[in-house]
């Protein structure tokens, strides 16, 4: 059964009063309501603020990594494990095709429902999901693929065991290497991109945002404790903190916002599915129509210039 954010409920009756025209065969009624539908949705969906904006990209129900990867993906195959440690669940690598491209993507993986969810810790990877990642990476390189990668994190995991084997140094691994990676690479934020665990596998040629996703440095939770000792004042510190695509498109923190339905991934995956590949192949081929000498120094130009200022 689908799950209504507070501001959607709206939607939700319309939805149901046009499944109880369809039993009915009212036609009329049924092209009605879809107008009503249509100017709700343009009404509540073209007005969201950004706390609205961050419930949506946190939505029970939003497309994850795998859902993404099935329904873009032929022929795959996953790759397991980092050759170190062990096989860590958060994390996904998959070798296969997108349209006729072979491509390896890489993605982030929360889990839905209880036992899946403690199989996939909620979305934060260890340091071995990491070092799985940059294996994934680097074997792409090595066979001239590629890369797509897939942001949906709360953070990197933060115990005991995930520093013991060095989650920092992980982390920071994974930015100094596909800094250089030589294959090209095309980075979106999917759903919630949160700190560290999103940089790790964030480094490309081009880093996009769906239209509802959020990426941000700290939790809004993380920062109003730390700065009210108040974890309630998420919403002020979401407003305040510039998270949204909007946002950091605005702020020249990405390169590009992905045009998801404007009623949500959640409620339409196939077209949002296809908006990531129609984007991701065509970006593919402005990358390809350049030199790797142009190709990496542009990379390494943007990559310089994030947080740049002029006095």
């Amino acid at each position: 059964m689908a799950t209504y954010l507070d501001f959607e409920y709206k939607i939700k009756f319309i939805q149901e009063d046009i499944i109880s025209a369809q039993v009915r065969h009212d036609e009329g009624a049924v092209k009605t309501l879809q107008e009503n539908l249509d100017k709700e949705v343009s009404k509540i969906f073209n007005n969201l603020s950004p706390f609205q904006k961050l419930q949506l990209a946190r939505h029970i129900d939003r497309p994850y990594a795998l859902d993404y990867i099935n329904l873009l993906m032929r022929d795959k195959y996953e790759i397991h494990g980092d050759r170190h440690f062990r096989d860590d669940a958060a994390i996904l690598c998959y070798i296969g095709y997108i349209g006729n491209e072979k491509v390896m993507v890489i993605g982030e993986q929360k889990g839905r429902g209880t036992k899946n969810k403690i199989k996939r810790n909620f979305g934060m990877p260890h340091p071995e999901g990491y070092r799985k990642a940059l294996r994934a990476a680097k074997l792409a390189e090595k066979f001239n693929l590629p890369l797509l990668m897939l942001i949906d994190t709360p953070g990197a995991y933060p115990g005991i065991g995930a520093e013991e084997r060095n989650q920092s140094e992980a982390i920071a691994r994974n930015l100094l290497e596909l800094s250089q990676l030589k294959t090209p690479t095309i980075s979106i934020v999917i759903g919630e991109g949160g700190s560290g665990g999103a940089l790790a596998i964030g480094v490309a040629d081009k880093f996009a945002m769906m239209r509802y996703s959020v990426f941000s440095v700290i939790s809004p939770e993380g920062c109003s404790a730390i700065l009210w000792s108040d974890p309630t004042k998420a919403e002020a510190a979401t407003n305040a903190m510039k998270i949204t695509s909007e946002d950091l498109k605005e702020l020249n923190l990405i390169d590009d916002i992905i045009a998801e339905p404007l009623i949500g991934a959640h409620r339409d995956k196939d077209r949002a599915a296809a908006a990531i590949g129609e984007y991701f192949l065509e970006e593919l081929t402005k990358l390809r129509s350049i030199s790797e000498e142009e190709r990496m120094q542009a990379r390494y130009t943007k990559l310089i210039s994030v947080g740049a200022y002029s006095e």
